[in-house]
């Protein structure tokens, strides 16, 4: 019988995970699979749930948001863990789930994932960091550290938006330096994004990326007066945002490997948790998992 390294995050979305472990079990045993679950805590590292990791196990499955699945991804590279990933999406957002198309049912998930052969798809290095969707800064890209966590799983999505409706009050410019063999830029911006998914916050920003190119999509907005940010804003909810857009007001380009520096007190965001400092260092690992489900 075939084994599976189940680790979950029972504090993901709204915690909806606890409530269905019954069921992963029953589904993966209907095809075979001997299910190991691991819960991640604070009490215990991340390493204790590969210590037993051996030739008998298939895969693992990842279920929380994207900060988990990167915590995961993270941990499996440090240890040397090359392994099949699953990913059963539980968390808040779940963006880089939804970019490769993967169901929200429990169940259906399972049984996509077994029934598929893994395939090889990109993910994002910053600094000495992995990311499977976004690294960012700038306005807005912080949000989902500045919720408390109790109010953002009781509330979900709408914590992000009330959230970064706060944000938009309080509009402030940041003076970058990107330098990468496709543009070079030296200037202001309010916000920047590097995408190996499509989506942030469930807002389909770089619709024009894909997860095994060998290619980042960097957008990044400049310095924009406040008449067009609201003509902005719309083409970007109707995701049209990377047509025609104004130079002047937007940086699109695609690359495998950018730098960025900036002098200003400006936090990274990845996949919704704290990113490194100034100066950064960024590439696309091309083929860096193997993804089942997809």
């Amino acid at each position: 019988m075939k084994k599976v390294k189940f680790i979950y995050n029972p504090n993901s979305g709204e915690r909806r995970i606890g409530n269905e472990i019954d069921k992963i079990i029953e589904t993966y045993q209907k095809y075979n699979y001997s299910v190991s679950p691991f819960r991640l805590s604070k009490d215990r590292p991340i390493s204790d749930a590969f210590f037993d990791i051996d030739c008998d196990y298939d895969h693992v499955l990842i279920s929380g948001g994207d900060g988990t699945v990167d915590l995961i991804v993270n941990a499996m590279k440090e240890l040397n863990v090359n392994m099949s990933i699953g990913i059963l999406p539980s968390g808040t957002a779940n963006d880089f789930a939804k970019a490769v198309n993967l169901p929200f049912n429990p169940v259906e998930c399972i049984e996509r994932i077994v029934k598929s052969k893994p395939k090889k798809v990109d993910i994002g290095k910053i600094n000495h960091k992995y990311f499977i969707n976004v690294a960012s800064a700038g306005m807005f890209t912080d949000v989902s550290q500045k919720i408390n966590p109790e109010f953002k799983n009781s509330m979900g999505k709408v914590s992000y938006y009330l959230k970064g409706i706060e944000e938009a009050l309080y509009m402030r410019k940041f003076s970058i330096e990107v330098n990468s063999s496709e543009i070079n830029y030296n200037g202001d911006m309010y916000l920047m994004l590097i995408f190996n998914g499509k989506t942030a916050g469930n807002i389909n920003l770089a619709y024009k990326a894909e997860i095994d190119d060998g290619l980042l999509d960097v957008i990044i907005v400049k310095k924009i007066l406040l008449p067009n940010m609201l003509p902005l804003l719309i083409n970007i909810l109707k995701g049209e945002h990377l047509e025609g857009y104004n130079k002047d007001e937007i940086l699109y380009f695609k690359t495998n490997k950018l730098k960025i520096d900036c002098k200003d007190n400006l936090n990274t965001d990845i996949d919704g948790e704290k990113g490194p400092d100034f100066p950064l260092e960024i590439e696309c690992i091309k083929d860096g998992i193997e993804l089942l489900g997809y």
